[in-house]
C-alpha cells in the first residue's frame, strides 16, 4: 500500500513536472525560436541532399529523419539549458534541497524538452509536404505515431544521464555542443549506421536513440518495429539507472565542492 502510494506520488510530480517545464519553455523566446529555425533548416538539408543523390524515394525518410535531429538536439540543450537556467533563476540548490529526489525533478525537465522537441517532427513534416511536395506515405501509420512517443520516452531517459552529469559544470553547454553530431550520426537519424566505421556499431548499439530512430524509420518505410520499440525502451531504462547511479554521486560531490551556485 506504501509503495504504491509513493509510486502514485512519483508520476504525479513527474506529470506535474513535465506541464509546468513545458510550459516554461513555451514562453521563452531563445527555446521558440531555437524550435521553429532549427527543424526547418535541418529538414531542407536533407531533402537536397537526398534529392542531389537521386534518391527521391526516400524523401520522405529524410524528412522524418530531419526530424529525430530536431528532437535530439532539443533533448541536448535542453538538459544542460536546464541545470544552467537553475542556476541562473538561483532555484537549484532549493531543488537539491528539497524533499523530492533530485532524479525526479530532473526527469520531468529532460522529458519536458523531448515533447518539445515532437513538434521538429511536426514542422519537417509539413515544411516537406507544403514546399517539397514529399508524399506523407507511412508504411505502418498506426506504429508510427506509436513509434515517435517511444522515441521521445528513450531520448528522455537518455537526457537524464547528461543532466545528471550538468550539475557539476559552470556552464553545461560546452559538453553539450560537440555531443549533437556525432550521437545523431551514430543513431542512424539521417543515414544509416552500416555507412560508418565498423568499429562504432558497439556505441550505436549502446544508444536508446539508434533504437528510438531504427522503430520510427521502419514504421515509415518498412520493416520490424516492435523490437526496436521495446529494445530502445530497455536501453532506455538501462541509460536511466545509470543516471540515478551517477546523480547520486555528482550531487554529493557538488555539496562537498560547493559549486551547485557557480555560474
Amino acid at each position: 500500500m506504501r509503495a504504491t502510494r509513493a509510486t502514485r506520488r512519483a508520476l504525479r510530480l513527474i506529470a506535474v513536472g513535465v506541464r509546468t517545464h513545458v510550459s516554461y519553455m513555451s514562453r521563452s523566446p531563445l527555446e521558440i525560436t531555437f524550435a521553429v529555425i532549427v527543424p526547418v533548416v535541418y529538414a531542407t538539408l536533407a531533402v537536397y541532399l537526398f534529392r542531389a543523390a537521386d534518391h527521391p524515394e526516400r524523401l520522405l525518410e529524410a524528412s522524418v529523419g530531419a526530424g529525430l535531429m530536431g528532437i535530439w538536439s532539443s533533448v541536448l540543450f535542453g538538459s544542460g539549458g536546464a541545470v544552467q537556467n537553475q542556476r541562473w533563476l538561483g532555484t537549484l540548490e532549493t531543488l537539491v534541497a528539497a524533499p523530492a529526489p533530485l532524479g525526479l525533478i530532473l526527469l520531468p525537465i529532460t522529458l519536458a524538452t523531448a515533447v518539445v522537441g515532437t513538434y521538429a517532427m511536426g514542422a519537417t513534416l509539413l515544411w516537406g509536404t507544403v514546399l517539397y511536395g514529399v508524399p506523407l506515405t507511412f508504411a505502418h501509420p498506426l506504429l508510427f505515431l506509436v513509434a515517435v512517443p517511444v522515441c521521445v520516452l528513450s531520448l528522455g531517459m537518455m537526457g537524464m544521464l547528461l543532466a545528471s552529469t550538468f550539475v557539476l559544470l559552470r556552464n553545461a553547454n560546452a559538453l553539450a555542443n560537440p555531443l549533437d553530431h556525432p550521437v545523431w550520426m551514430l543513431s542512424g537519424m539521417l543515414v544509416p549506421i552500416t555507412v560508418l566505421p565498423t568499429w562504432t556499431r558497439p556505441l550505436s548499439w549502446a544508444l536508446p536513440t539508434t533504437w528510438g530512430a531504427r522503430a520510427v524509420h521502419a514504421a515509415t518505410a518498412g520493416g520490424e518495429v516492435v523490437t526496436p520499440m521495446l529494445t530502445g525502451l530497455g536501453v532506455g531504462a538501462l541509460w536511466l539507472l545509470l543516471a540515478l547511479l551517477a546523480l547520486t554521486r555528482v550531487e554529493r560531490r557538488a555539496r562537498a565542492a560547493a559549486t551547485l551556485a557557480l555560474t
